[in-house]
């Protein structure tokens, strides 16, 4: 094919990319990854952390899209009644959504006494892909102490490709997994940052298409798979945006999608949420009104279109890291580097 990663961007490239091109070039957000490789065991957790401060008692603005609802993450409810967030971000496989959450809320009863005695309980997110076309899923195998070492390791720098969460997923008919990108805005003079993370698990098996190209077709001569599995995609930015405007932003994940060659069949669950940094909800409130900074509306499609950009990235970044990995019944994905 030809086609090198670099290649790819170029192709789709308008903004300036952030220093490492990864989510966590917005300030204060850390990811961390546990992978579990043996045999027919391939799994594993990924977890967000969106600001190193105490996530209960310092929420920040969130907004989610269900973009198809075949899906079985936990906390997006309370997240698109209140749009705030108070949790670290996991990413798992679908059966591993019940011991991700315990674990999650454990770590959170551990970090605040005050839950569930002196105010109210805690709403914690768990995303989830089914990887059980390569994973030993009904196995069980992630462990509560999987999740925490993830939250535990979070730093600034971390793996893409077939790692934690990611380990087991296929998209296109390729070794899927996760992937990531960042891009820099500058409004009145200041520069700004929109990050994504993405686990993809998605698409026919023929449509992958980069930058405008199909070359999907041209690695797989006919179509065996239907469009499902799922994506779980998540934003990051340090633009001042209120609820309702992060809303929009997850919206935006559907055109980069798209651009990739989904379609959003009806058994795949994708889904995305946007959080900003920029202003803190806390949990105990020292006065009945509280004042936020927020970008005008009329100033969001430079906002939406940077968006767009750094997801599509994101999700190709998943393919380009990808390694090809053997799993549960003889199954073999392989990555789309043994093609370029």
């Amino acid at each position: 094919m030809g086609l090198t990663r670099e290649d790819a961007v170029k192709l789709f490239r308008t903004f300036e990319r952030g220093k490492k091109n990864l989510i966590t070039d917005v300030p204060g957000v850390k990811v961390g990854h546990v992978t579990l490789a043996d045999g027919e065991i391939q799994t594993g957790v990924t977890a967000i952390l969106p600001h190193p401060d105490n996530l209960f008692r310092e929420k920040l603005f969130a907004g989610v899209s269900v973009i198809n609802g075949f899906g079985k993450s936990a906390g997006l409810i309370q997240i698109q009644e209140l749009g705030t967030l108070e949790s670290p971000i996991i990413m798992t496989n679908t059966l591993s959504v019940g011991t991700a959450l315990t674990a999650c809320v454990r770590y959170m009863l551990e970090e605040n006494p005050e839950i569930g005695v002196e105010t109210g309980t805690v709403n914690c997110v768990v995303t989830e892909c089914n990887d059980g076309e390569l994973n030993d899923i009904r196995g069980l195998h992630v462990r509560e102490e999987h999740v925490r070492e993830a939250i535990r390791s979070a730093g600034e720098v971390f793996e893409e490709g077939a790692v934690g969460g990611g380990r087991g997923m296929e998209m296109m008919g390729l070794k899927g997994g996760i992937g990531s990108a960042s891009r820099v805005l500058n409004l009145e003079g200041r520069a700004y940052t929109i990050g994504a993370i993405a686990m993809t698990n998605y698409g026919t098996d023929d449509n992958l298409v980069v930058g405008g190209d199909p070359v999907g077709r041209r690695i797989q001569s006919r179509r065996t798979r239907e469009d499902k599995g799922s994506c779980i995609i998540v934003i990051g930015t340090d633009i001042p945006l209120i609820d309702r405007q992060l809303r929009r932003v997850a919206l935006r994940a559907t055109h980069a999608l798209a651009r990739t060659g989904s379609y959003s069949g009806n058994g795949s669950g994708d889904i995305a949420l946007a959080f900003s940094t920029a202003n803190r909800v806390e949990h105990f409130n020292k006065s009945k009104f509280k004042e936020f900074r927020m970008l005008y509306d009329e100033e969001l499609s430079p906002v939406f279109e940077a968006t767009v950009e750094a997801v599509e990235e994101a999700l190709l970044s998943s393919l380009f890291h990808g390694e090809t990995v053997q799993g549960i019944r003889g199954k073999t994905l392989k990555s789309l580097r043994e093609y370029l």
